[in-house]
């Protein structure tokens, strides 16, 4: 949510393989993203997506299995909206479209995006505060309506066959360990990879590791 290319830009560049950044700030629902997103797709490819991006990556499996070669699901989650994040959202919401999105970033970007010891990494702070305030407060506003009606996707865990990479921070408050023990745990070929250090966005807080996993996932068959 609320972020950009910027977010996989170390794997980007590390990777050395045409990669593409799906848009996912156009609609508001996960169906419509994922429509979106396969009509500019290759016809097979890999796929990997963090947090909302995760959310959106259950939804294209349910949409066209049989275009995905590869699934990395990282920092995400499989449930559906619980109710008490939907009253915070909209509070949220109400904030943002009021002209408040810097303020609600920021409070929420130390506490429960980043490990501890990332918190006060300015530059890492300045790319994440960015993103969000690039995208702006429409884009908050439809990401959270989609995030808040999103399905349950705990029931087609088992029915994701290709090779499948489950990655998380091992300090992440949003998306925490649990979930995705029991993605690795439901998804027949899944390989749980836990990076030390992180939070909610190993891509940025520790690309070297991230990079690496997504290169034993890519391989695999």
């Amino acid at each position: 949510m609320m972020c950009d290319e910027r977010l996989f830009e170390p794997q980007i560049n590390a990777l050395n393989m045409p990669c593409t950044v799906a848009d996912l700030s156009g609609h508001q629902t996960i169906e419509a993203l994922a429509e979106h997103v396969l009509e500019e797709a290759p016809l097979r490819f890999a796929l990997a997506g963090l947090s909302m991006g995760g959310i959106v990556a259950f939804e294209l499996w349910r949409q066209a299995p049989d275009r995905i070669t590869h699934l990395a699901l990282m920092d995400t989650n499989p449930h559906p909206d619980a109710p008490e994040r939907r009253t915070q959202r909209w509070r949220q919401v109400e904030e943002v479209l009021k002209g408040n999105l810097r303020d609600v970033a920021v409070d929420s970007l130390k506490p429960f995006y980043l490990a501890e010891q990332n918190r006060e990494d300015d530059d890492l702070l300045g790319v994440i505060l960015s993103m969000a305030m690039d995208l702006g407060p429409q884009v908050f506003e439809r990401q959270s309506r989609a995030l808040s009606a999103r399905p349950d996707s705990v029931p087609i865990l088992e029915t994701i066959t290709c090779p499948t990479l489950v990655l998380c921070g091992r300090e992440d408050r949003l998306c925490p360990l649990d979930y995705h023990a029991l993605m690795a745990e439901r998804v027949p070929r899944a390989t749980l990879c836990v990076v030390e250090g992180s939070g909610h966005l190993p891509t940025l807080e520790q690309p070297d590791a991230v990079t690496a996993a997504m290169r034993s996932w890519l391989a695999s068959d």
